[in-house]
């Protein structure tokens, strides 16, 4: 099983539904989180306004924030690697990345976009 870890944006909570713009991605992103967690994987999610420890923490992360800034968030890895910056992924692409090895997932860097020249985002 893999292990997803998200790394959102400020937030006051994950469902995005308590502002006053409601972005419909949220709450369908967070079932589709809990959908992977019933299916055995194990799913991190962070919010920088409440968990800015864990941006430090992971070193991935803390350069794409001190590289990128807060634009670049969400960022999405998959057992560490980051394949995702600046949306969040439907299901679809979720359980790819989930039924994928992991050395072939497409591994972001700061030169080639969001997901290296895949172009998977």
């Amino acid at each position: 099983m893999k292990t997803i870890q998200i790394y959102d944006k400020p937030m006051c909570c994950s469902t995005g539904v308590c502002g006053p713009d409601v972005d419909p991605t949220l709450p369908q992103f967070a079932a589709d989180l809990d959908w992977l967690k019933s299916q055995g994987h194990q799913v991190e999610r962070y919010n920088l306004a409440q968990q800015p420890q864990a941006f430090i923490d992971n070193q991935a992360i803390h350069h794409v924030l001190s590289t990128e800034g807060t634009d670049s968030l969400p960022v999405v890895a998959i057992d560490g690697q980051i394949v995702s910056r600046k949306v969040y992924p439907n299901r679809d692409t979720l359980t790819q990345w989930v039924n994928a090895d992991t050395r072939s997932l497409p591994v972001a860097t700061s030169s080639s976009g969001c997901c290296g020249t895949s172009g998977c985002c």
